[in-house]
């Protein structure tokens, strides 16, 4: 199931939207302004952020540039009651991916949403190339292999898999949940005690200080990110 956020401040729109969007099978999650709205984009993980330009404490183009900011590639739909074309090509520059003018009928905002998805293939992990550099270290994900110089370094499969994971997901925070699902299976019983270990062992290997990590960080409440 796509998780959407929804951003917006004024409750019948915001109600509006969560209905007819929970009506078409997404999960649905609000904020009703721009910082609440940051704050979920990170806890709540989303597939797709409808994001409406007029909000209280941070407008709409702020938290557009927040989010790229922080390398949350999220695909953004900007709603705008501007119709100023400047204002468009400025959510468009600062990294949304479609925008809809106010008023709207919701079959046309869905249309877009689903566009957009499509587009950008939320949710699906991008194609890993065999060999990587991360960092000084050479991974090759074919042969299972990763060295740093000629020192061979000894990963195990599982290790593989999630750090695979991680790279697919450049940017994005993942959730503990989603990385059991992705990466463990429906099959097996994991705990995210699991995943904290996992994610350590992988700190030790690829990380020049591993108790302050440049490529796997933690987001705190939410899950983790893989910064190349």
């Amino acid at each position: 199931m796509k998780r959407i956020l929804v951003i917006e401040d004024e409750p019948q729109m915001r109600l509006g939207l969560r209905d007819n969007l929970e009506l078409e099978g997404y999960e649905v999650e609000t904020a009703v302004d721009g910082d609440e709205g940051l704050q979920k984009a990170g806890s709540f993980a989303p597939d797709l952020v409808i994001l409406d330009v007029m909000l209280p404490k941070k407008n709409g183009f702020d938290v557009c540039r927040d989010l790229r900011a922080r390398a949350i590639s999220t695909p953004i739909v900007m709603l705008t009651a501007r119709s100023a074309e400047t204002d468009k090509v400025l959510g468009l520059e600062l990294g949304a991916d479609d925008y809809v003018t106010k008023p709207f009928s919701i079959t046309e905002l869905l249309a877009r949403v689903r566009a957009v998805l499509r587009r950008t293939g939320s949710g699906t992990p991008k194609p890993t190339a065999d060999v990587i550099q991360i960092g000084d270290i050479e991974i090759d994900f074919k042969l299972h292999q990763a060295r740093r110089g000629k020192i061979r370094i000894e990963f195990t499969a599982r290790e593989f898999d999630l750090l695979r994971y991680f790279v697919q997901h450049t940017g994005q925070v993942v959730t503990r949940e989603q990385i059991l699902n992705e990466v463990w299976g429906y099959e097996e019983f994991p705990t995210t005690r699991t995943i904290d270990n996992f994610v350590a062992k992988l700190r030790q290997k690829i990380e020049r200080s591993p108790h302050a990590p440049e490529h796997i960080l933690t987001i705190h409440g939410s899950g983790y990110k893989f910064v190349g």
